[in-house]
């Protein structure tokens, strides 16, 4: 089973940048897409991106199109969220996880999120203040 360790996260002011890393450990995930998450208070968790096994395609939310980058290095068994422009909506814990089919978070809903993953990391913590 993969472990999942995600860290960057952090306060900021609206407008500002953060970049958060996800490390994975106990399974290759060369040939699997990734994906970033997040969950703020009182909601469920949703797909904010993903990217295939060579990074040629990605995937975002519309609510972070344009201001966040996802990236990989597979050398290193890690995934990347370059977040740029945040908002005070952005605030939440940010998770990230393997899958085996990229095209899955271009239709994943919050509840077909919660079913499709059993396990997950302790998740990174991004405060963005107005």
């Amino acid at each position: 089973q993969v472990q999942l360790v995600e860290s960057g996260g952090g306060l900021v002011e609206a407008g500002g940048s953060l970049t958060l890393s996800c490390t994975t450990s106990g399974r290759t995930i060369s040939r699997m897409a990734m994906g970033w998450f997040r969950q703020a208070p009182g909601k469920e968790r949703e797909v904010v991106a993903g990217i295939n096994w060579s990074g040629g395609r990605s995937y975002y939310a519309d609510s972070v199109k344009g201001r966040f980058t996802i990236s990989r290095d597979n050398a290193k068994n890690t995934a990347f969220l370059q977040m740029n422009s945040l908002k005070p909506e952005d605030t939440a814990v940010y998770y990230c996880n393997p899958d085996p089919l990229f095209d899955k978070f271009t239709t994943m809903t919050p509840a077909e999120v919660s079913r499709r993953y059993t396990a997950w990391g302790q998740g990174t913590q991004v405060t963005v203040s107005s």
